[in-house]
């Protein structure tokens, strides 16, 4: 349910309104919407009519109707590495893929790729890692190609640039869509703690 928030007079009205006189209607404050506000004011109105309907849940639904069914990191990485292999079959190795269930806490963030330098045989060498949010377990397949081609784009850019995401539209051409509806469930999970793709409990 959207949160909403009612503002109240510090003393009631006095005189009490007469019998006659139509009741002030309640000031409804609308929510914050943090994960949105690179974008235009029209498309927040849009999303916030959806709040204040309690249907914003229901949209995500209804355009993204199944969850992927990777449950493993397993799993993971051999999705991760067939995206690889077709649109990035030069850049640097992955050696670990997983789901982390503290990332999006610990560092406000939904992916995280990382180098990790050890000396073997009297070499330096290094090794790529790439980590997603635990919420995208339990998320639709377009979700989760969004961000694993997010990561997979740092590759090779490492900023988040002009050139950053042409890659990810090479990769995904609906990216920016795709972005902005993670960004729309995010808003729904900080509003009402539910997980739209949750798997029942066993």
């Amino acid at each position: 349910m959207a949160a909403t928030r009612h503002v109240l007079p510090r003393t009631p009205p006095w005189p009490p309104p007469s019998r006659t006189e139509p009741p002030v209607p309640f000031a409804v404050v609308a929510p914050p919407l943090p994960f949105l506000r690179a974008y235009p004011e029209s498309l927040q109105q849009q999303v916030q009519g959806l709040i204040t309907q309690q249907r914003l849940g229901a949209w995500l639904l209804a355009r993204y109707p199944q969850a992927h069914g990777i449950r493993t990191d397993g799993a993971l990485y051999n999705y991760v590495m067939a995206l690889k292999n077709e649109f990035m079959r030069n850049a640097d190795a992955v050696s670990k893929v997983a789901f982390d269930s503290k990332l999006h806490v610990v560092n406000n963030a939904l992916g995280m790729h990382s180098t990790i330098s050890r000396v073997q045989g009297g070499k330096l060498k290094s090794k790529r890692e790439i980590k997603l949010a635990a919420l995208f377990k339990d998320a639709p397949p377009e979700f989760l190609r969004m961000i694993t081609v997010h990561e997979l784009a740092h590759l090779r850019v490492r900023d988040h640039d002009r050139a950053f995401y042409q890659l990810c539209e090479y990769m995904v051409p609906t990216y920016h869509q795709l972005e902005f509806d993670v960004r729309v469930y995010l808003t729904h999970l900080e509003l009402t703690g539910e997980r739209l793709w949750a798997a029942p409990a066993a």
